[in-house]
C-alpha cells in the first residue's frame, strides 16, 4: 500500500468516526474498540488508530493509557466552555468574512437562507434535511474568512456543538422561533452590520446551548 492509498484510508475512517460519533451513533463515554470498527468500517487497524488519534486532538475520542479509545464524555461545563468558545471564534470569522465579501458572497449568503427557509417551513419535518441547510447556512456567512485556523477552529466547535444537541435532541416544546433567529443572522448580515451579526449569531448560540442543557439534566444555577 502506498502512502497516499494509507492517508486516503485513514482521512475516510476520520470523516466516518466524527460524522458516527457527532450524529450520536456513539455514545459519551463508549469505548471504541479497533476490531469492532474493522468489521463495521471495513478498514485496516492501522488507519483507523492514525483516525481515532487525529479524532482525539480534535476532542472527540479520549486515550487513556492501555485502556484504548473512548467517546468523550460530555459536562455542562464542557458544553459551556464550547459554547463561549464558539461565540468568540466565529464571530471573528464573521467579521473577517463580511469585510472581505463580494457580490458571489451575498449571493451564497441568499441562497443558503432561502434553502434553509425552505427546510425549516416543511409540513413534515426532516431533520436531516434540516441539518444539512442550517449547515450551508452558517458556513456561507464565514466563507470568505481569510484565516485557515479560524475556519479549522469554527469546523471543530461547530461539530462538537452539533454532538450535544444530537445527543440531547431539542426539547420540541421549547419555545422558540428558531428561523425568526436565523432571519436577525441573515438581515444583519446582508446589511453588513457586523455589530448587530455577531450579536444575533451569539443569542442564536446560547440560546441552542441552553436548551440542551436543560434537556441533559445538569443545569446549574448562574450567579
Amino acid at each position: 500500500m502506498t502512502t497516499n492509498q494509507a492517508s486516503t484510508l485513514t482521512d475516510a475512517a476520520y470523516q466516518r468516526l466524527r460524522e458516527d460519533i457527532v450524529h450520536g451513533q456513539f455514545k459519551p463515554g463508549e469505548k471504541l474498540r479497533v476490531e469492532h470498527l474493522k468489521r463495521s468500517y471495513e478498514v485496516g487497524a492501522t488507519p483507523l488508530r492514525e483516525a481515532l488519534y487525529r479524532l482525539s486532538a480534535d476532542g472527540f475520542v479520549s486515550v487513556k493509557g492501555q485502556r484504548g479509545f473512548r467517546v468523550t464524555d460530555m459536562s455542562l461545563g464542557e458544553l459551556q466552555e464550547i459554547t463561549d468558545l464558539r461565540v468568540v471564534i466565529e464571530g471573528m470569522a464573521l467579521k473577517r468574512s463580511v469585510e472581505n465579501s463580494d457580490e458571489a458572497w451575498e449571493s451564497a449568503v441568499v441562497a443558503a437562507f432561502h434553502h434553509l427557509t425552505k427546510a425549516e417551513n416543511m409540513p413534515e419535518p426532516d431533520i436531516q434535511k434540516w441539518e444539512a441547510r442550517n449547515r450551508e447556512f452558517h458556513l456561507a456567512l464565514i466563507s470568505c474568512c481569510d484565516s485557515p485556523w479560524l475556519m479549522r477552529f469554527y469546523e471543530i466547535l461547530y461539530d462538537q456543538h452539533k454532538r450535544y444537541r444530537n445527543v440531547a435532541r431539542i426539547d420540541k416544546d421549547a419555545r422558540r422561533d428558531v428561523h425568526a433567529e436565523h432571519e436577525a443572522i441573515y438581515e444583519a448580515a446582508i446589511a453588513k452590520h457586523v455589530e448587530a451579526l455577531c450579536a444575533a449569531n451569539e443569542v442564536h448560540i446560547r440560546r441552542t446551548a441552553e436548551i440542551t442543557g436543560k434537556i441533559i439534566g445538569e443545569i446549574q444555577p448562574q450567579d
